[in-house]
């Protein structure tokens, strides 16, 4: 097929004339319609008059050779303009406006700059829980991102948060990407232990993360070896930083002059394949490191889904030596079914007094999904088919999720570490809910939060069960 268009012409120059050539001198079958050598300098000088070659006026004295001749000039001039042409586009930045953002690259693509949004704004109601748990609407991030790449060998990214009282940094490092298997990250981004830890917000199944995530560190400052290999089937992460608290960032430089390991491991065997377990990935995160110190930056305080602290250690405990992480994790996609699963181990050597004490807290989680209009669920969310226009009959697409977890705290910790009537011991979540994503970049969520309790309660009683409804208006691009 030919799209409509002559195939002569697009024929270089000298083909099209020396074929005509040929046929001038194919011999007596052709002898009534072969054109003379007249015509075809008539041709030729066409040719020259469009495509800018210098013609000669008069057909005098012409020959074969001599058209030949103006033929090689008249192909050399339009290859300099093909390579002329060529190098215009190749120095022309490129300019591009989409659902994934905006985007600025240099001709050649070795430097590129995209900006990137983020916003979330929430509607939270409780109908019971701890003091405090007032019904708000509240901005939950606002987060603009600069992203790109300086050449062919460093990228960055650097993403403010404007959300709450004061403006802070979320996401601000360099890559030096030597190749696809060892990238070195430099700056402050998110420890690779946690698997719901390294997805984005913006794809979170449900509105806020679940109980597991609590044990897990969220962004430190540090250095980073990561790659993958095998077409993205292995990917690795190794790294040095200053350490985090459960559940938090790290403060912005080390309190305690010690640095804390992290690392992590990830397989998607079938990756890519026409398999059945081509969506299935599992692998292990872990950390250790030494923390000396007593408040806030040392140790953790454990919040429910609903965002309500539930549990913390009493105020003159201090981290008095080795704090280990380990986190077995694993998720599996097929169509419009999702599933991530999730186990977290976070031990502390305390000490109270003359007391002390190595103490384990665990937690695991399961968030299920199913996309009702079809569309492929996957860790990085959903991306509608057909995006919301009633006027055509198109809604977008609809997702319900359910997810379940519990987490439990070393028995050991009560009454010495922490205080019986104030923290709880265990706590059970589980969180129903239904995501309308009108197009790429609208999103809707409808969240129902139940948390109960062992202990937490004056006299040994049990914390009232929190009951909450979150709603949520999610804007990415």
């Amino acid at each position: 097929m030919h799209n409509g268009q002559n195939p002569r012409s697009r024929l270089p120059a000298r083909a099209w004339l020396a074929g005509a050539i040929a046929l001038a001198l194919a011999g007596p079958a052709f002898a009534q319609s072969r054109p003379t050598v007249e015509e075809l300098a008539a041709r030729l000088q066409a040719l020259e008059a469009r495509y800018g070659g210098s013609s000669v006026d008069g057909q005098e004295n012409l020959d074969l050779q001599a058209l030949d001749q103006r033929l090689r000039a008249l192909e050399r001039n339009l290859e300099l303009q093909d390579e002329a042409r060529v190098a215009r586009e190749k120095a022309a930045p490129v300019v591009a406006v989409n659902d994934k953002g905006a985007s600025f690259r240099s001709g050649d693509g070795a430097y590129e700059l995209k900006i990137r949004g983020l916003l979330q704004g929430d509607g939270r109601f409780f109908n019971s829980g701890a003091p405090g748990a007032n019904d708000t609407f509240l901005l939950r991030t606002a987060r603009p991102t600069i992203e790109g790449a300086l050449g062919k060998w460093v990228g960055y990214r650097f993403t403010p948060e404007f959300a709450g009282d004061s403006a802070s940094i979320v996401d601000a490092y360099a890559d030096l990407k030597f190749s696809p298997a060892a990238t070195v990250r430099v700056g402050k981004f998110t420890s690779p232990v946690g698997l719901e830890r390294l997805q984005s917000s913006a794809s979170l199944a449900d509105i806020e993360r679940a109980l597991v995530s609590e044990l897990l560190p969220n962004r430190d400052l540090g250095v980073q070896l990561q790659g993958e290999s095998g077409d993205g089937k292995v990917s690795y992460a190794i790294g040095v930083f200053n350490g985090a608290a459960d559940g938090r960032d790290a403060v912005t430089s080390n309190p305690d002059d010690n640095f804390e390991y992290a690392g992590r491991v990830f397989f998607e065997p079938l990756k890519g394949s026409d398999s059945a377990w081509a969506g299935l990935g599992f692998g292990l995160g872990a950390s250790i490191g030494d923390v000396e110190g007593a408040g806030n930056n040392f140790l953790p305080r454990y919040r429910t889904p609903g965002q309500q602290q539930f549990f913390a250690y009493r105020g003159a405990v201090a981290a008095a030596g080795q704090r280990k992480r380990w986190s077995p994790q694993a998720y599996y996609y097929r169509g419009p079914f999702g599933l991530l699963a999730e186990y977290a181990s976070s031990s502390q050597e305390l000490a109270v007094g003359g007391t002390t004490a190595d103490l384990e807290t665990t937690a695991w989680q399961a968030t299920a999904s199913w996309v009702l209009t079809g569309e492929e669920a996957s860790y990085r969310g959903v991306k509608p088919s057909r995006a919301f226009a009633p006027g055509k009959g198109t809604w977008g697409a609809w997702e319900l999720v359910a997810r379940y977890g519990r987490l439990e705290v070393d028995e050991a910790a009560f009454p010495v570490f922490a205080d019986p009537a104030t923290s709880a011991r265990e706590a059970t979540a589980w969180v129903a809910g239904v995501n309308w994503y009108l197009n790429s970049n609208l999103k809707l969520v409808l969240n129902y939060l139940h948390t109960g309790f062992e202990g937490g309660a004056p006299g040994g009683a049990d914390r009232e069960d929190e009951k909450a409804v979150f709603t949520r208006l999610q804007v990415a691009f």
